[in-house]
């Protein structure tokens, strides 16, 4: 779907928020000639019923400039119109007084004064919403809104208005101003709230970010630092006994070698743990992020039995899905299924709300790299439009059986690979490899993990 519904679903949620909020200020002083302008029209006598129809939608107008620029004020982008906001102050109490005086006048009927005493009200009503929107200070609001109520009571008074009918206005003027001026403090805060809490948002996640990086530094650091400064001191060692002509800086170097070996070890283990991620948190993870963004998520299959490596592409595959989901389009229902079938597991995520291919299709880098994790356990990725608004992404990656228990496993050692070792899944076994290692067969995992080398220790 192209046109508008495409442009408000390409927006940011603050930003909808925020065009929601200008649109319905716009949308006053539509209401405001709807509702004061055009009626004056039929109930007001010529030759003053277009002068004061055209009053109206010249304020109207004005008041529509100036929420304009006292939105953009709040949001930072331009300076506080102080001068358009005291102008159009004085023209809304001009033109309610010019309204006012032609009450005084006694212009036709009852009908024709009441049209004027509205309009009249709607001048100073929607005149004190506009100016609202561009005041910091929240204490001048009450002050604004007494002003304009006592002086549209004095100016009836001086116009020689009863003390009932005096009252009257100014009590009037006083709920009708301050009910448009807390709409407009309302309307200003909900704004301001909406962004800060975007903001807050995205400040999580760059701490989230960066304490994962810091944790990852001290792991790192953990495990290679100490090794690192074992090597620095051995190998200084043994280019001393090297000097020297003594056989022991072999055994040095030797040892340098097997440090160093088990550092390269460490350090895989722990970037392979970073990388790593667990599916069924994911899973859970997704369904909450989602609901908290009001998008209706229904999680269905279980992942007990897939082997780690597939669950963690998988459930990097639903990391990637659900930040899609959150990003394009205006999702309001999400699917994640996970099912086995034919040997492999196939996981699903479909959402509504989606954009066109463009927005959400196969060009993205996230897309790619999924791609390459699921070509890793000879998996497959499939995303794009399924049907009218929807987006579906589907992972299908095979799953072996597994031998049965008592079948025998095939091991190859890490060196010389030798065949024919057999092990029993349940139990383990070792098996000596070409440089001496005794190796440790899990068959329940179908996995040869190197041993200890006790001699090196």
């Amino acid at each position: 779907m192209s046109g508008p519904g495409r442009w408000w679903r390409r927006k940011s949620t603050p930003a909808k928020v925020e065009t929601y909020t200008r649109w319905s200020f716009h949308f006053f002083a539509v209401a405001e000639v709807a509702v004061f302008g055009l009626p004056a029209l039929g109930q007001v006598p010529l030759p003053y019923a277009p002068w004061v129809c055209l009053m109206v939608c010249v304020h109207a107008v004005f008041g529509a400039v100036v929420g304009s620029r006292a939105l953009d004020w709040t949001r930072g982008r331009r300076a506080q119109p102080l001068r358009l906001m005291s102008a159009f102050g004085a023209t809304s109490a001009v033109f309610a007084g010019v309204a006012l005086w032609l009450v005084d006048r006694g212009l036709g009927g009852e009908d024709t004064a009441t049209a004027l005493g509205s309009v009249t009200g709607g001048l100073v009503f929607f005149g004190v919403g506009m100016i609202t929107l561009g005041i910091r200070s929240r204490r001048r609001i009450p002050v604004l809104v007494l002003v304009f109520s006592a002086g549209l009571g004095l100016f009836a008074l001086a116009l020689g208005a009863v003390l009932s009918a005096v009252l009257i206005t100014a009590l009037t003027a006083l709920l009708g101003t301050g009910f448009f001026a807390m709409t407009s403090v309302f309307s200003v805060w909900l704004l301001n709230a909406v962004y800060e809490l975007d903001e807050a948002r995205e400040t999580r996640a760059r701490l989230a970010v960066a304490e994962e990086r810091l944790r990852f530094g001290r792991d790192l650091h953990d495990v290679i630092g100490r090794n690192l400064a074992v090597i620095a001191l051995k190998s200084e060692l043994s280019v001393q006994l090297a000097r020297r002509g003594r056989e022991e800086a072999v055994e040095q170097m030797i040892e340098v070698q097997r440090i160093a070996a088990e550092s390269q070890r460490e350090v895989r283990d722990v970037v392979r743990g970073y990388r790593e991620a667990d599916l069924g948190v994911e899973l859970l993870g997704a369904q909450g992020v989602l609901k908290a963004a009001g998008i209706d998520c229904e999680v269905t299959g279980e992942t007990a039995g897939l082997p780690a490596e597939v669950q963690s592409a998988l459930a990097w595959v639903v990391r990637e899905a659900t930040t899609n989901v959150l990003r394009h389009g205006d999702a309001r229902r999400c699917s994640v299924g996970l099912l086995m079938s034919e040997g492999c597991v196939v996981l699903t995520v479909e959402n509504d709300g989606a954009e066109t291919a463009a927005g959400s299709g196969d060009g993205g880098t996230g897309l790619a790299g999924l791609r390459e994790r699921l070509r890793a356990v000879d998996g497959t990725l499939e995303a794009g439009p399924a049907g009218a608004g929807a987006f579906r992404v589907v992972a299908r990656v095979p799953v072996g059986a597994g031998p049965a228990a008592g079948e025998p496993v095939a091991v190859e050692a890490a060196a010389g690979k030798p065949a024919g070792v057999e092990a029993v899944v349940g139990a383990p076994v070792t098996a000596d490899a070409a440089a001496g290692e005794p190796v440790t067969v899990d068959a329940a995992a179908g996995e040869a993990v190197a041993g200890e080398r006790g001699a090196a220790a």
